[in-house]
């Protein structure tokens, strides 16, 4: 939930023309942004809200079962272009659904890169793993730039436009984030979507896929240059 604003960053290009009509409910994503918020008010810190959101999702795995798990794992294999990890490094970010610990998962963590993915998108019910539970890895830190510290060139893509629900104190949007980032000398570019309208109680809805794709084409041709530029 990561849609209220957007921090500094590059110049941006946007798709001219109205959105396209709703043909889906914004039930789904208003109750979720519901449920988010009252789980912020009740929380006393970061680490509490951690635990009050695995606590919650887990009551949501149990009430809708097991098979909703392996759909959900079906679906994440289907879009990865392999199986397997990838050579470089690539980290994905969870958090414990029982302790409320962020998890870090790379190829060397012993599971599956579906399993890595499922559970690090494990927006709604929990996602199992083994013997183990996961949520979200948002749940962490919004972007989880803070895993670039100590590059000396940083991208950042918020295709949700960096804010946060949580108290500004709590340090967990992009702008803090990323100053975290410059503070210890790295160099940092932020690439946030032109059009807002694209998200909010929207954000699930399919009938945005085609604008959205278009916006994102037209704001990365207008980017390539500067960026391009300054990463050689």
């Amino acid at each position: 939930v990561r849609g209220e604003g957007r921090p500094p960053g590059p110049g941006s290009a946007g798709v001219a023309g109205a959105l396209p009509a709703r043909t889906a409910p914004a039930g789904g994503v208003a109750e979720h942004l519901a449920r988010r918020r009252a789980l912020i008010a009740s929380a006393a810190d970061p680490a509490d809200l951690r635990r009050r959101t695995g606590a919650d999702a887990l009551e949501r795995a149990a009430a809708v079962g097991p098979d909703a798990a392996a759909r959900w794992r079906a679906t994440v294999a289907a879009r990865l272009p392999r199986p397997d990890w990838p050579a470089g490094r690539l980290l994905l970010t969870a958090v414990d659904a029982r302790t409320g610990e962020p998890v870090v998962f790379d190829r060397t963590s012993g599971v599956d890169l579906a399993d890595a993915v499922a559970a690090s998108c494990a927006g709604g019910p929990a996602y199992p793993v083994g013997d183990r539970w996961f949520v979200d890895g948002a749940h962490r830190r919004g972007e989880n730039a803070d895993l670039a510290a100590g590059c000396g060139r940083v991208l950042v893509l918020a295709p949700l436009g960096g804010a946060s629900l949580t108290p500004a104190g709590w340090r967990l949007d992009l702008t803090a984030q990323v100053a975290d980032l410059r503070a210890g000398g790295s160099e940092v570019e932020v690439v946030v979507p032109a059009d807002p309208g694209l998200f909010g109680e929207r954000a699930m809805d399919p009938a945005l896929r085609p604008v959205a794709a278009r916006a994102g084409h037209a704001q990365g041709r207008a980017l390539a240059g500067s960026l391009g530029a300054s990463w050689g």
